[in-house]
């Protein structure tokens, strides 16, 4: 595979729209079927955009977060699953670029750059919380590591070259060991049945006597004895997708409206789209998905500026506006998609039209991680001056 090397922001920006373009042709069909999308992103590494994060030292552009962020939303506007498959990828860049010594940077940030994609193997079922690892990280006499345990809802992993485990060592803190697809005793089993973001293939990764070399192991844990950004920026992520799914939904409804939808008879037009109620319900809604964007692009101005000097102020500063961003963007994408139907009309709920994809998308993606708590932090800041946790949630 030939990868494009991106230069800059601006043809970051380009090639997320081309790509976005290209993407909702087929995003209805692919949903319906679950059919998994393998070409597309192939068509994604070869862009070049996996790798725009990776730093200009190394060969890459180095984008800034808000670019970054922005990506990631025009990518959702056009389907939510392809969105969603490379948030982990840039999450565990990040890891690398903070966590690795200078040889491990500079291996994996030549693997981006060819192309290569990051999965994840975080999320475990069955423990007491989110936070509750108990895959293990064994040390071998021989300096290698053995990694076993079960993870769930592991996204990107079946279509990945290296998949990061969040495992404990044995002293219980917390690393993440990259192991390369296919090593003996790992398997990805493509057991995700959600009802919405139906092809990320989030499925089941199982780790038996898994060897990892020493220098495919990363201290995670140090990334929380600082200020970090490490949170921050996998939500800011999350809020751009919301943030997509919202838009696409809004603009779809309008299309649905101005070309399908019936005017009520009461009404007095001639057309859906002149009817007087529908119109203020469309722009009550714009204007949700307008403020959505507006703090997605505030979040990341904000995640941008704490990079560019990074104390504990500047990461609380970034930690509360991407939860803003994150805790309205969520609650828009819920409203709009639902209300895609309420506008539409009755022939929206067609099956063969697949319009509740946008719903279903939104519904799956916004039970991440609870818009409640972001809120709960966000007061306990605004009355109080209490800085978010560093636990990599917010």
């Amino acid at each position: 595979m030939t990868t494009h090397v991106i230069a800059d922001d601006a043809e970051a920006l380009a090639v997320a729209a081309a790509l976005a373009e290209e993407f909702r042709e087929g995003a209805s069909a692919r949903d319906a079927e679950r059919r998994l999308p393998r070409a597309e992103v192939d068509r994604l590494s070869a862009s070049g955009l996996l790798a725009v994060t990776v730093p200009a030292a190394h060969g890459g552009a180095d984008v800034s977060r808000e670019t970054l962020a922005e990506v990631f939303r025009l990518l959702a506007t056009a389907d939510a699953s392809l969105a969603q498959i490379p948030q982990s990828h840039f999450v565990y860049a990040e890891v690398i670029e903070r966590r690795g010594t200078d040889d491990q940077r500079t291996f994996f940030h030549a693997e981006l750059l060819a192309g290569r994609r990051l999965g994840n193997a975080q999320s475990e079922a069955g423990t007491r919380h989110v936070q509750d690892i108990r895959t293990r990280l064994e040390p071998q006499p021989d300096g290698s590591y053995l990694l076993n345990g079960v993870k769930h809802y592991a996204t990107g992993a079946l279509f990945a070259h290296w998949i990061p485990v969040l495992a404990r060592a044995g002293d219980d803190a917390l690393h993440v060991a990259f192991v390369r697809r296919g090593a003996p005793g790992l398997t990805v089993t493509d057991d995700w049945d959600g009802m919405g973001q139906r092809t990320t293939a989030s499925g089941t990764v199982r780790l038996t006597d898994v060897r990892v070399s020493a220098d495919r192991v990363f201290p995670h844990h140090l990334t929380f004895q600082e200020p970090q950004l490490h949170g921050a920026v996998a939500q800011l992520l999350h809020a751009a997708i919301d943030t997509g799914i919202a838009g696409g939904a809004l603009a779809e409804a309008a299309a649905f409206v101005r070309t399908r939808s019936r005017p009520w008879f009461e009404s007095g037009f001639g057309t859906a789209a002149e009817d007087p109620l529908l119109v203020q319900r469309f722009g009550e809604l714009a204007v949700r998905v307008r403020a959505s964007e507006a703090l997605l692009r505030e979040a990341g101005r904000t995640v941008d500026r704490a990079r560019a000097g990074l104390t504990d102020d500047s990461a609380a500063e970034a930690s509360i506006a991407v939860a803003a961003a994150k805790a309205h963007a969520a609650d828009t994408a819920v409203e709009v998609a639902n209300a895609l139907f309420e506008v539409a009309g009755t022939r929206s709920a067609l099956g063969a039209l697949n319009l509740n994809r946008h719903w279903r998308d939104a519904r799956t993606h916004t039970l991440h991680d609870p818009v409640r708590w972001k809120i709960q932090h966000i007061g306990r800041y605004v009355l109080s001056g209490i800085r978010p946790p560093r636990h990599g949630l917010l």
